[in-house]
Protein backbone atom coordinates (compact mmCIF):
# COMPACT_ATOMS: atom_id res chain seq x y z
CA UNK A 1 0.00 0.00 0.00
CA UNK A 2 1.44 3.30 -0.79
CA UNK A 3 1.80 5.96 1.84
CA UNK A 4 -0.94 8.54 0.85
CA UNK A 5 -3.20 5.79 0.59
CA UNK A 6 -2.09 4.55 4.12
CA UNK A 7 -2.91 8.39 5.60
CA UNK A 8 -6.10 8.21 3.45
CA UNK A 9 -6.94 5.63 5.69
CA UNK A 10 -5.86 7.08 8.73
CA UNK A 11 -7.82 10.13 8.10
CA UNK A 12 -11.10 8.01 7.57
CA UNK A 13 -10.37 6.66 11.10
CA UNK A 14 -9.94 9.98 12.33
CA UNK A 15 -12.75 11.08 10.86
CA UNK A 16 -14.74 8.30 12.47
CA UNK A 17 -13.43 8.73 15.73
CA UNK A 18 -14.25 12.28 15.76
CA UNK A 19 -17.65 11.69 15.01
CA UNK A 20 -17.64 9.09 18.28
CA UNK A 21 -16.66 11.70 20.20
CA UNK A 22 -19.00 14.42 18.76
CA UNK A 23 -21.96 11.73 19.77
CA UNK A 24 -20.57 10.71 22.92
CA UNK A 25 -19.85 14.47 24.24
CA UNK A 26 -23.37 15.26 22.99
CA UNK A 27 -25.64 12.30 24.32
CA UNK A 28 -23.14 12.08 27.39
CA UNK A 29 -22.44 8.26 26.92
CA UNK A 30 -20.46 7.70 29.76
CA UNK A 31 -23.36 8.07 31.79
CA UNK A 32 -26.59 5.50 32.32
CA UNK A 33 -28.87 8.31 31.24
CA UNK A 34 -26.76 8.66 28.17
CA UNK A 35 -26.19 5.30 27.21
CA UNK A 36 -30.05 5.30 27.27
CA UNK A 37 -30.13 8.07 24.68
CA UNK A 38 -26.92 7.06 22.49
CA UNK A 39 -28.63 3.23 21.88
CA UNK A 40 -31.96 5.13 21.44
CA UNK A 41 -33.52 6.93 18.17
CA UNK A 42 -31.97 10.61 20.10
CA UNK A 43 -35.08 11.61 20.51
CA UNK A 44 -34.40 13.69 23.51
CA UNK A 45 -30.87 14.40 23.36
CA UNK A 46 -29.72 17.10 25.35
CA UNK A 47 -28.58 20.50 23.90
CA UNK A 48 -25.01 20.22 23.47
CA UNK A 49 -22.26 21.36 26.06
CA UNK A 50 -19.61 24.22 24.54
CA UNK A 51 -17.34 21.36 24.11
CA UNK A 52 -19.87 18.86 22.79
CA UNK A 53 -20.83 21.18 20.11
CA UNK A 54 -17.10 21.90 19.14
CA UNK A 55 -16.75 18.26 18.61
CA UNK A 56 -19.68 18.51 16.32
CA UNK A 57 -18.47 21.19 14.15
CA UNK A 58 -15.07 19.74 13.84
CA UNK A 59 -16.39 16.58 12.83
CA UNK A 60 -18.45 18.09 10.30
CA UNK A 61 -15.55 20.15 9.06
CA UNK A 62 -13.19 17.04 9.18
CA UNK A 63 -16.04 15.20 6.96
CA UNK A 64 -15.91 18.17 4.68
CA UNK A 65 -12.50 17.63 4.02
CA UNK A 66 -12.00 14.76 3.56
CA UNK A 67 -14.06 14.66 -0.33
CA UNK A 68 -11.62 16.93 -0.82
CA UNK A 69 -8.52 14.61 0.11
CA UNK A 70 -10.15 11.79 -1.61
CA UNK A 71 -11.38 13.59 -4.75
CA UNK A 72 -6.95 15.10 -4.49
CA UNK A 73 -5.89 11.57 -3.80
CA UNK A 74 -8.07 9.90 -6.26
CA UNK A 75 -7.17 12.61 -9.22
CA UNK A 76 -3.70 11.91 -8.63
CA UNK A 77 -3.92 7.91 -8.77
CA UNK A 78 -5.79 8.09 -11.96
CA UNK A 79 -3.07 10.61 -13.41
CA UNK A 80 -0.78 7.89 -12.74
CA UNK A 81 0.91 10.96 -10.26
CA UNK A 82 2.80 9.70 -6.89
CA UNK A 83 6.20 10.80 -5.14
CA UNK A 84 7.20 12.77 -2.41
CA UNK A 85 4.80 15.44 -2.55
CA UNK A 86 1.97 13.45 -2.77
CA UNK A 87 2.65 11.98 0.38
CA UNK A 88 3.60 14.92 2.36
CA UNK A 89 0.36 16.53 0.93
CA UNK A 90 -1.29 13.44 2.62
CA UNK A 91 1.10 13.04 6.25
CA UNK A 92 -0.02 17.05 6.20
CA UNK A 93 -3.85 16.81 5.85
CA UNK A 94 -3.65 14.51 8.59
CA UNK A 95 -1.43 15.45 11.55
CA UNK A 96 -2.67 18.77 10.79
CA UNK A 97 -6.55 17.03 11.40
CA UNK A 98 -5.10 15.61 14.19
CA UNK A 99 -3.89 18.45 16.02
CA UNK A 100 -6.81 20.29 14.63
CA UNK A 101 -9.14 18.83 16.75
CA UNK A 102 -7.17 18.48 19.78
CA UNK A 103 -7.14 22.22 20.12
CA UNK A 104 -10.65 22.76 19.11
CA UNK A 105 -11.80 20.44 21.28
CA UNK A 106 -9.86 22.48 23.90
CA UNK A 107 -11.01 25.98 22.73
CA UNK A 108 -7.73 27.06 21.55
CA UNK A 109 -8.75 29.82 18.77
CA UNK A 110 -5.75 30.86 17.05
CA UNK A 111 -3.70 28.06 17.16
CA UNK A 112 -6.67 25.57 15.82
CA UNK A 113 -6.70 28.05 12.93
CA UNK A 114 -3.24 27.12 12.30
CA UNK A 115 -3.46 23.88 12.43
CA UNK A 116 -6.51 23.73 10.12
CA UNK A 117 -4.12 25.98 7.64
CA UNK A 118 -1.76 22.80 7.84
CA UNK A 119 -3.94 20.28 6.88
CA UNK A 120 -5.11 22.77 3.66
CA UNK A 121 -1.26 23.20 2.94
CA UNK A 122 -1.59 19.42 2.39
CA UNK A 123 -4.20 19.70 -0.14
CA UNK A 124 -2.51 22.56 -1.24
CA UNK A 125 0.70 20.26 -1.86
CA UNK A 126 -1.05 17.31 -3.79
CA UNK A 127 -3.12 19.72 -5.75
CA UNK A 128 0.79 21.59 -6.88
CA UNK A 129 2.17 17.99 -7.26
CA UNK A 130 -1.00 17.20 -9.46
CA UNK A 131 -0.49 20.02 -11.54
CA UNK A 132 3.18 19.43 -12.46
Amino acid sequence: MSKDLYYLGASAVLAWLMLLVASLLRSRGWTMAGMKIAFGNRDDVPEPSPVAARADRAAKNMLENLVLLCALLLAAHIAGVAGPRIVLGAQLFFWGRVAYFALYLGGVKYLRTAAWAVAVAGLATILSALAG
